[in-house]
């Protein structure tokens, strides 16, 4: 069916007997050029037939339609299967099949749209105006009087779905015959019932669409098409409250994320909590696509329930002697509130919130004391998180002025020195090359004084520890030229001129 409007253009007239010979003449004459003949005037329901034209020589040069099926054309094919859904909806008709209507009263024929090489596919059934005008308010405003009518309904988008639509119309049971139906099926014939006013139809459409399941594919499909329909709001909302969001989204998203994100930092199973932290990251990233935004206040929120807990944690285990069996329990804790932490930390830096997280980690004087005195074993994942801000900051994803900067070194990068070898090997592994590029950036950022003093600590500490120490020569080659080899100078109106010293 074209449009509601096209699929409605009815003509209801008696066809004077000379005409239509001429009609049937001049189709026929089209589909013998075709290959195939079609004769819509066959009884009692007349398809257009695809069967070649029948040949009685052994010997003869093959038709247009064998080549055609020698050599698949596609808008045949699609006939071919649009005749064959026409016939499998005909074929358990109840006007075929019974007389307990009466003799038929009313030829009703569909046509599809003129295709560039042939014509309409139509369909002609005989039918009964008493059903269609107590089924039908479109029909019963176009079949007012008694007597025999001929009705056409021309350029229809999909004339197999306009025809099981008539056929519904003589059933008592329709949600018994719209079982096991595909949602775009329903959607088809809703729109095919909303067009003639089949009101018994769009109810059981609508309550069936109401109770199956549905893709992600057809969700959408439904929601488009009960908006286009002129369907009444309140039988629409029905179908759609599966979907459709109150309009204090924005609240009300925040306070499930919340409420999600907490379950998660608490969780008991680590397989499960690691699990859930990847599915709300996933979630979090579509509704970043979708305009839809967790706000800075709850994410912070997170951050600050996780600093406490790993204070806490890290306070009583420092009190605790070596024989106690508690503390491996308290040592996990401790894992499990740092790998929380960098989960909110990578959330934060996606969607370029991790300014303020900087100061922050750089301001906790207190914890990383704490930290210095715990097992490296167990504190290691908290150097993690001084890492992946070295990463990002080497990246230009965070911006913060060089004392920030610097601040933040002067208090973690001792304790990243001292993990570093237990943070190659220990928990989940972490890319070696990708920290060291990251810390090396970081530190070049910085003034050329705060660079040697950071490097040239560095290079004492690489000689002690070799490869559990992170390995920055590409940064101390860089910070020695930029102080030695080259040099920068001020000049008038802030112009840098450089000059090489020879060697």
């Amino acid at each position: 069916m074209a449009s509601d409007s096209k699929s409605n253009n009815a003509t209801t007239h008696h066809k004077p007997m000379s005409s239509r010979l001429h009609q049937q003449q001049q189709l026929v004459s089209t589909m013998i050029k075709q290959g195939f003949i079609s004769d819509p005037f066959l009884s009692p329901s007349r398809l257009t037939p695809l069967s070649p034209t029948p040949h009685h020589h052994h010997h003869h040069s093959p038709t247009l339609f064998e080549i055609m099926s020698a050599d698949p054309n596609p808008a045949l094919e699609a006939r071919k299967k649009l005749q064959e859904r026409v016939s499998a909806a005909l074929s358990q008709a109840p006007f075929n099949i019974s007389n307990q209507w009466g003799p038929a009263d009313v030829t009703l024929t569909v046509a599809g749209r003129a295709e560039p090489d042939a014509p309409p596919f139509r369909v002609t059934l005989d039918v009964h105006l008493r059903v269609l005008a107590a089924k039908s308010r479109f029909f019963s405003d176009k079949l007012r009087r008694s007597g025999t009518h001929s009705v056409e309904i021309l350029e229809c988008d999909d004339v197999a779905v306009y025809v099981e639509a008539v056929v519904l119309m003589y059933s008592a049971e329709l949600k018994t015959k719209l079982l096991g139906m595909e949602v775009s099926k329903i959607l088809a014939l809703l729109k095919i019932c909303c067009a003639i006013m089949f009101e018994d139809g769009i109810r059981a459409c609508l309550e069936y669409l109401e109770a199956v399941p549905w893709s992600e594919g057809e969700e959408e499909s439904v929601v488009s098409h009960l908006n286009q329909l002129q369907i009444d709001c309140s039988r629409a909302e029905t179908v759609l409250q599966r979907v459709v969001a109150d309009p204090s989204t924005s609240s009300r998203l925040e306070s499930v994320f919340l409420k999600l994100s907490l379950g998660v930092l608490q969780a008991k199973d680590e397989k499960a909590r690691r699990e859930m932290k990847g599915f709300i990251s996933r979630l979090l990233k579509e509704d970043d696509k979708d305009g839809l935004d967790i706000s800075r206040d709850v994410l912070y929120q997170l951050c600050h329930r996780c600093l406490g807990s790993l204070v806490l944690c890290l306070s009583g285990t420092t009190g605790l002697d070596e024989s106690r069996q508690d503390r491996g329990a308290i040592m996990a804790e401790i894992s499990r509130e740092a790998e929380n932490m960098q989960w909110i930390l990578g959330i934060l830096i996606e969607r370029n919130l991790g300014e303020e997280f900087v100061d922050l980690w750089a301001d906790q004087k207190e914890l990383a004391l704490l930290h210095s005195k715990i097992p490296t074993m167990y504190r290691h994942e908290i150097s993690k998180i001084t890492a992946q801000l070295c990463i990002s900051i080497g990246r230009g994803q965070i911006l913060v002025p060089k004392e920030t900067r610097f601040a933040l070194l002067s208090t973690w990068l001792e304790a990243l020195y001292d993990d570093f070898g237990w943070m190659r090997i220990g928990g989940k592994p972490v890319d070696r090359k990708l920290i060291e590029e990251g810390l090396s950036q970081t530190i070049l950022t910085l003034p050329l004084p705060q660079q040697q003093s950071v490097l040239v600590k560095w290079f004492d500490r690489f000689l002690n520890k070799g490869d559990d120490c992170p390995n920055i020569q590409r940064a101390f080659e860089i910070w020695w030229r930029r102080a030695f080899v080259k040099q920068y100078a001020i000049e008038s109106q802030l112009q840098l001129a450089v000059c090489d010293i020879p060697d």
